[in-house]
C-alpha cells in the first residue's frame, strides 16, 4: 500500500509507522529534516500538501495531526490553534481526495471521546447521539463532519474517537508519572468520573485493523473495553509504581491552573468500543493493571534496560 500520514512525528504516529515498514509511506511534516531524523530515510517526507494535485497516488490516508489539547490553558488564541490544527488540515485532505479520479480507498481521521461531553456514570457506545455546546464537543464535531465529506463509494471514512492513550514516553501518562513516582499521586476532583483509556499498542493495532477491514467505516471508540473511574486509575497506577496513594487534587485547584481545559480531566466518559469488538477486534490490554504493568511497571523497566 501507498499511505499518506499526517502527524507522523507525534506520539501515536511514531508508534504506528514501524508497523507500516512494508508499505510505501509519505509523511506530511512542516520540518522534513526532523521527520527524517526521527522516522528514518526509508520514508518520503513532504512539507506541504500544495505539492500534490490530488491524492490518487495513495491507497490510504491516516490523519493524526493536531495541536495537543491539554498542554495549555484554553485562551481564545489557543482554542483557535486547537481548532485550526485539526480542521484546516482535514479540510485540505478532503479537498485533495475529492479532486482526484481514483481517490484513496480509506481515510482514517482522528477525533476524541471528548465528542461525548460529560456522560457521568452511564456507559455508552458509538450510537450515542450528542449535541453539546462545550468546546471539546464542538472541536470534535466539526473535525468529524469535515472528514466525513470524503465519504464516497470509492473512499470509506473511519473516525478515531480516542481516549487517554497509555504510553511511557508520551501522552497524558508521561505527564502524570513524575508526580506519582515522587509519591504525590492521587485522584482528581471526586475521582468518580470515568477515565476512558487505551494502551498505545491497542491504539496502533486498531488503526491497522481498520486499514485491513473493508467493511469498517464511521466512528469508532478507541478505548479499552473496561473503563475505570479516575479513582481506580490513580490507585492502580500507584500500585504498579509501588508508591503511596493519598494525595488528592481538588477540582477548584485544577480549574485554577487549567481554566476551562480542566473539563477534560473532570468530565466522565464511560465509553465502550462496541463497533471495534463487533468487527472482531481483540484487545491485547483489556484490563488496566496489565496495561500499566507493561507500560510503566517493573517488567517494562527491565525490558527497556535490555536485561
Amino acid at each position: 500500500m501507498n499511505i499518506l500520514v499526517t502527524g507522523g512525528t507525534g506520539f501515536i504516529g511514531k508508534a504506528l509507522l514501524p508497523h507500516l515498514n512494508h508499505e510505501r509511506i509519505t509523511v506530511l511534516s512542516r520540518n522534513p529534516a526532523r521527520a527524517y531524523q526521527q522516522l528514518g530515510h526509508h520514508i518520503t517526507v513532504i512539507e506541504t500538501l500544495h505539492e500534490l494535485k490530488d491524492l490518487d497516488a495513495f491507497d490510504a490516508v491516516i490523519n493524526l495531526a493536531g495541536e495537543p489539547i491539554i498542554n495549555k490553558r484554553w485562551t481564545d488564541r489557543q482554542k483557535q490553534e486547537i481548532c485550526q490544527s485539526r480542521w484546516a488540515i482535514t479540510r485540505e485532505l478532503v479537498d485533495k481526495i475529492k479532486a482526484g479520479t481514483n481517490p484513496p480507498e480509506i481515510f482514517i481521521s482522528g477525533s476524541a471521546v471528548g465528542f461525548y461531553g460529560d456522560q457521568q456514570s452511564r456507559s455508552f457506545d458509538e450510537s450515542l447521539e450528542v449535541n453539546g455546546q462545550d468546546f471539546a464537543h464542538q472541536v470534535c464535531r466539526q473535525w468529524e463532519e469535515t472528514a466525513q465529506a470524503a465519504q464516497s463509494d470509492r473512499t470509506r471514512v473511519c473516525l478515531l474517537r480516542t481516549g487517554i492513550v497509555l504510553g511511557r514516553h508520551g501522552g497524558a501518562l508521561a505527564r502524570m508519572l513524575p508526580a506519582y513516582q515522587l509519591g504525590f499521586g492521587g485522584p482528581i476532583g471526586t475521582g468518580e468520573q470515568y477515565f476512558p483509556w487505551i494502551h498505545l499498542q491497542d491504539m496502533v493495532k486498531g488503526i491497522l485493523f481498520l486499514l485491513k477491514h473493508p467493511e469498517a467505516n464511521g466512528a469508532y471508540n478507541f478505548t479499552a473495553p473496561n473503563p475505570v473511574t479516575n479513582q481506580e486509575f490513580s490507585r492502580t497506577l500507584a500500585k504498579v509504581l509501588h508508591r503511596p496513594h493519598f494525595f488528592k487534587t481538588p477540582a477548584w485547584l485544577l480549574r485554577l491552573g487549567l481554566g476551562e481545559a480542566a473539563t477534560l480531566l473532570l468530565d466522565s466518559q464511560r465509553a465502550l468500543p462496541k463497533r471495534l469488538q463487533d468487527h472482531g477486534f481483540h484487545f491485547c490490554f483489556p484490563k488496566l493493571e496489565h496495561a500499566l504493568e507493561e507500560t510503566v511497571g517493573d517488567k517494562s523497566r527491565i525490558d527497556a534496560s535490555g536485561v
